[in-house]
């Protein structure tokens, strides 16, 4: 089997994200050596386990054979992580995809490409910037990418391609599984004028609550530039501007209405130092400065939590805080090998977390409790 065939398999397997990717591929020499190796073998690398060397080991190759003829009667492309195609930006954060599957064209990436991001409950005006925003970056020749979410997403995408521009939709799910069905029209139209629909997931894959947080990263990883229109404080669009934070990206914020709840995310992030934007020449002027990996979100919040903190929260979130009680500030690859758990599971928990202010992240990459006082 070739090590690009592997790959996609690996990407089958529940479990398996970079980290233990990266773990198998180190121990075994490559990823065809992993998938062929026992179950007695893989068990033995760490972070692994008997469940998911179990998986991988009795893992059906039939399973991968359908799910490439799937791919080629859909008229989408598989690129890994290693191959010439698959967009070199993504290697620069944390947890890059193994796989990018791809119905339409790949935009060159980066300086060139930007991420329009805000709440699916906009007002009136949340559209009109939206829409400001996208076709002043069509006109400027940058690509556009957002989530085909309801609302900021939707208008970003057609917008754009108003304005005879390129747009690209990261999917929650995978490309046989639009969500939501009502934006499928909005995604044939996307890959119709030169643009492109993707997702790291395989093509039947469902969306869940944890498979939006690990899209949000995509969006923001591909761009050097974020804008956010209308966001709340605890929203998906806060999660894509924490992630181009952490990436060292530029992060700029559309100001809103005091009276709106939706305005409440923007203001934040620009109390906390994000560009100020009023429309694109704004973006195209500011991209001297980039934030630093801290994110100034989440070590500027308010410290009330009440006086117990842990309170009412799930038996995942416990078990975290019970590993950075005794393990003390750690990075993500050590989280994912000492939970067990997806990366996807573990980066929702972990945000949750920050988001109540009892987990701060320094470095970008690393998690500790948060100090008190």
């Amino acid at each position: 089997m070739t090590e690009h065939d592997s790959i996609i398999a690996f990407n089958l397997i529940a479990g398996i994200g970079f980290a233990r990717f990266r773990q198998l591929r180190q121990f075994f020499g490559s990823a065809s050596a992993a998938l062929t190796a026992s179950e007695q073998e893989l068990a033995s690398v760490k972070g692994i386990g008997p469940a998911l060397a179990a998986a991988v080991a009795t893992f059906p190759m039939e399973q991968l054979d359908e799910e490439l003829r799937f791919v080629e009667r859909s008229g989408v492309r598989i690129f890994t992580l290693d191959d010439p195609g698959y967009p070199q930006i993504l290697n620069n954060i944390y947890d890059p995809p193994l796989c990018l599957y791809v119905r339409g064209e790949l935009p060159a990436f980066g300086s060139s490409s930007v991420a329009i991001v805000g709440s699916r409950r906009m007002s009136a005006y949340g559209g009109k910037m939206a829409r400001l925003f996208a076709e002043g970056a069509a006109s400027a020749g940058f690509s556009v990418v957002s989530g085909l979410a309801f609302g900021v997403d939707a208008v970003a995408h057609q917008a754009t391609l108003d304005a005879n521009g390129i747009t690209v939709a990261v999917l929650g799910g995978g490309l046989a599984k639009i969500h939501p069905q009502e934006h499928i029209p909005l995604a044939k139209a996307i890959v119709e004028h030169g643009g492109a629909v993707i997702s790291e997931f395989p093509m039947r894959f469902p969306v869940s609550r944890t498979s939006f947080p690990r899209r949000n990263r995509i969006v923001a990883g591909l761009c050097a530039n974020t804008i956010v229109i209308e966001a709340g404080l605890d929203s998906g669009a806060m999660i894509t501007a924490r992630l181009a934070l952490e990436q060292n990206r530029n992060v700029f914020a559309v100001p809103g209405h005091a009276d709106n709840p939706q305005a409440k995310g923007c203001h934040k992030l620009i109390k906390d130092g994000a560009f100020l934007a009023e429309d694109f020449s704004d973006v195209l002027s500011g991209g001297e400065y980039l934030f630093g990996a801290v994110s100034p979100m989440i070590r500027s919040a308010s410290p009330a939590l009440g006086s117990d903190p842990y309170a009412d929260l799930t038996e995942d979130k416990r078990t975290l805080i019970g590993i950075l009680q005794e393990k003390g500030e750690m990075e993500l690859d050590g989280l994912v090998l000492e939970t067990g758990w997806d990366a996807g599971k573990l980066f929702g928990a972990l945000t949750e977390l920050e988001i109540a202010l009892i987990v701060e992240r320094a470095n970008g990459r690393r998690y500790s409790l948060r100090r008190k006082g």
